[in-house]
């Protein structure tokens, strides 16, 4: 959409004038008091998660559809969404008695295509992607005279979202920053445009998942742009391009950006749960996730309270089992480490006693040669960073040959999970990391698309209930058949990444 001329001033006008509330909830501002205790700061949630659809979006779609007026209203109106906007756009249509066309790709699981049509709107499934689903639906709007609801670069929806700064202001007497998180920015830009018009000296932070950052990466380059893939884990915000109007308003408003990693966005999601006993989705979580980043780095002097806006809690609960893996080592309670040790009889007891008094949550193990043995471990820390390099040093000091897979994404989705060990003989193998989409047939296109070009030397890959799954799979590959591989993988229109370098494929699997 094109850059708005309004004003600071008049989009504090827009947020103080919007009749929502027919609709949406005030929702609570609650102490996460472990959270509290931890950092000695009093951090706060606003919980969004009590909003009928469990999720912001109500506020923003809801906003621009009461701006419409009868005969647009009449007509009606349509959106292109997998996620929470499509619920929040269903719901806005079923209270002003109005037809409502949610487009949406044809990979997006049944369960949020039936919560829509549970809601009233009839679902329209085209295309692969947001983007191609997003095309149709503005072609659509034009061929009927529908109105398109934007998921977040409109004045009107982002004057919606904004509305949670105005409950802030009367919740919490003394504000030191509020933490927001970012997909295409109408949250942040409407929360940081009223209030940094209204009380400036309040700081508000934007915060992003590292692997789809594209309202960093926009301000950084000084206009919006696509930056390609992006991770699914927390999918409300995998937006590959920020917004017009809400880069325009986020990078004059926002005092910084954050980016956390997914390991961190589990423990924040962990640090909820232990507070409230309430489960965030990964993107819901991820404004807790940059709040305790710069918790960590301030000082004890901040004056006023640090609140996080968690904004949806859609998730599916077998997504959980990820997320309970991975939440020990975002919060550094738990280090993963590959280990060569002798293979004699009492090495593994000789390695418990040589980490000390410290207790080992994982041990793998496989026969791999008569001399040396690889072992894949996890240990439990209680002082993060400085125990784990403390053990690997100590560890290292008594001869073993130690490497640190903490952070390494193919160790922990992949390698801890898979059975078997180095092939018998050499192969020339390369190994790609894939995001496959949660539907069924996914499976099926990828070996119809490969037919008998290459052999498959390694697969592996686990349901998690996300959108998309994490597929790690090896080729045979000779050197001269290099070139077709890569035609044959651009074909697939996966993302995917080369991966056949990575540390843990190299020692347990190569």
């Amino acid at each position: 959409m094109p850059t708005t001329n309004l004003t600071g001033q008049e989009y504090l006008h827009k947020i103080l004038l919007s009749r929502i509330y027919d609709i949406v909830k005030v929702t609570p501002l609650v102490r996460l008091d472990k959270l509290s205790d931890r950092y000695n700061k009093n951090v706060l949630l606003k919980r969004e998660d009590y909003q009928r659809i469990h999720s912001f979006k109500l506020r923003g779609a809801y906003c621009k559809m009461q701006s419409l007026s009868k005969e647009q209203l009449a007509v009606g109106v349509i959106a292109a969404s997998a996620g929470n906007h499509a619920q929040g756009v269903a719901l806005s249509a079923q209270k002003l008695g109005c037809k409502a066309i949610i487009v949406m790709p044809v990979t997006t699981p049944d369960l949020k295509v039936d919560a829509v049509r549970r809601l009233g709107a009839n679902v329209v499934l085209h295309g692969e992607s947001f983007d191609e689903s997003y095309a149709y639906a503005i072609s659509k709007a034009q061929e009927d005279g529908l109105t398109l609801i934007p998921p977040y670069d409109d004045p009107d929806v982002i004057a919606g979202q904004g509305t949670i700064a105005h409950e802030l202001i009367g919740q919490c007497n003394k504000i030191h920053a509020i933490f927001v998180p970012i997909g295409g920015g109408g949250l942040a830009a409407g929360i940081s445009v009223y209030i940094k018009n209204l009380i400036p000296n309040i700081k508000v932070i934007g915060v992003e998942a590292i692997g789809s950052a594209s309202m960093k990466a926009a301000i950084a380059r000084g206009k919006p742009y696509n930056i390609g893939q992006v991770s699914h884990f927390a999918d409300g915000v995998a937006v590959s391009k920020a917004g017009d109007e809400t880069f325009r308003l986020c990078r004059q408003y926002l005092d910084e950006i954050i980016t956390c990693n997914n390991d961190e966005i589990c423990a924040a999601m962990k640090d909820i749960f232990d507070d409230t006993r309430a489960i965030a989705e990964p993107s819901g979580a991820l404004a807790l996730a940059g709040l305790k980043q710069y918790a960590k780095q301030s000082d004890n002097n901040i004056d006023g309270s640090l609140i996080a806006i968690m904004s949806g809690a859609n998730v599916k609960f077998r997504t959980l089992r990820m997320v309970a893996e991975r939440c020990d080592v975002g919060e550094m309670t738990e280090g993963i480490l590959s280990v060569e040790i002798p293979e004699t009889k009492g090495a593994f007891l000789k390695f418990c006693k040589d980490i000390g008094q410290r207790h080992v949550t994982e041990f793998s193990y496989r026969l791999s040669n008569e001399q040396r043995a690889r072992i894949f471990t996890s240990i439990e820390l209680t002082n993060g960073d400085v125990e784990l390099k403390e053990i690997i040093n100590s560890l290292k000091a008594q001869g073993y040959l130690v490497t640190d897979l903490t952070h390494d994404s193919v160790a922990k989705d992949h390698v801890r999970y898979m059975v078997g060990g180095h092939p018998h003989e050499r192969i020339d193998e390369r190994l790609f990391l894939f995001e496959f989409p949660s539907v069924k047939g996914s499976l099926v296109h990828f070996l119809e698309t490969l037919a008998d070009m290459y052999s498959i030397t390694l697969f592996n890959f686990r349901i998690t209930d996300l959108e998309f799954c994490s597929v790690l799979c090896g080729f045979d590959v000779s050197k001269d058949q290099s070139a077709g591989l890569m035609e044959f993988i651009q074909k697939l229109n996966y993302p995917f990444q080369d991966v056949t370098s990575n540390t843990a494929y190299q020692q347990f699997l190569r």
